[in-house]
């Protein structure tokens, strides 16, 4: 991608990137297309957005007309929550619901037997103060995958790829997962990205974890695993029942996020509100938390006090003051 991009074209492209509807990529494509300094430098990226936008309208009218002829898809929307949002992915009985009800406190239905999840469910992870938002999903295989799958994998911050080692088939099913995401638009990798070339095939952050660590002959069948699916993705190996194996994972889900903590201040009052902080990603700015609470701070902002280890207790700073973590902020509109 040309290095003089704006941050407000990366914001977009983030957020094209985790969009779940066509709509919704359409939207953000075409911001996308308005933010791009215009240049010979951008000729080519300029004519990918103007084909991705064109292939996206196609979608959409094709999905009216099936609409208005009796067709339908199962689809399943779930508001981003929290700080950010990792999705369990892998194969039948590979111990998604284990793990998220032990990360959270969500009671998904868990059995011995595949194919037990039949929908999305969430829960939400406690991390200090702070919650990221872990949703389970139907399990894939060659022959199955969920549709709507892909559009909550393409918008997840993090990918969680479950690894069964407590049968000698839970290597060749995980095998699977990875083959049949390669046939769509949304892949797995080491980081979240858009492809230089095709703007519509996008990438998702995405750990292994090697479930049942703790069972006879797991080691083996792990190192089988790395022999016939070398991946390069970071691997955490755990017991999904066990939340003392869980600790490591848990504090990097939260770190790969890459946000920070914000703590408001009514300025009619002598201390934060420390109860339930804002989270941005990190480099946002005074503006960004005006608009994050509502658009008429950011129409109406004035300026902000800020109290952290960037500066001295209640310095004035404008809108586009780069906030740090744990920072008190005070707003004035």
């Amino acid at each position: 991608m040309p290095a003089n991009l704006t941050q407000q074209y990366k914001k977009a492209e983030d957020n094209y990137r985790r969009s779940e509807t066509p709509e919704e990529e359409l939207r953000w494509l075409q911001v996308m297309l308005a933010e791009m300094p215009k240049h010979k430098g951008t000729d080519h990226l300029q004519a990918k957005l103007k084909t991705q936008i064109s292939q996206v309208k196609k979608n959409i009218e094709s999905q009216k007309s099936r609409g208005s002829s009796g067709g339908s898809t199962r689809s399943f929307r779930i508001p981003r929550q929290g700080a950010g949002t990792a999705v369990i992915i892998g194969g039948p009985n590979s111990g998604k619901s284990q793990l998220l009800a032990t990360l959270t406190r969500a009671t998904p239905e868990i059995a011995p037997y595949p194919f037990t999840t039949k929908q999305p469910h969430p829960g939400m992870m406690s991390w200090e103060d702070v919650f990221v938002q872990l949703i389970d999903t139907p399990p894939i295989t060659l022959d199955f995958l969920e549709p709507y799958i892909i559009g909550m994998l393409r918008s997840a911050d993090v990918a969680l790829l479950m690894i069964d080692l407590g049968d000698d088939s839970g290597i060749e099913q995980a095998k699977e997962v990875i083959d049949k995401l390669n046939t769509t638009k949304t892949r797995l990798a080491a980081e979240s990205s858009l492809d230089e070339e095709d703007v519509g095939l996008a990438f998702t952050r995405t750990y292994v974890l090697a479930n049942k660590i703790d069972v006879p002959d797991a080691a083996e069948r792990l190192e089988l695993f790395h022999e016939i699916c070398p991946l390069p993705f970071r691997e955490f190996r755990i017991s999904a029942n066990s939340s003392d194996s869980l600790t490591e994972l848990r504090n990097v889900i939260y770190q790969s996020l890459d946000v920070i903590r914000i703590y408001t201040k009514d300025p009619r009052k002598k201390e934060p509100d420390r109860d339930k902080p804002f989270t941005l990603a990190r480099g946002e700015t005074l503006l960004d938390l005006a608009e994050l609470i509502h658009k008429d701070y950011a129409k109406n902002l004035k300026f902000g006090k800020v109290w952290g280890v960037a500066v001295h207790d209640g310095t004035v700073v404008k809108g586009d003051y780069i906030l740090n973590d744990c920072d008190v902020v005070e707003i004035h509109v």
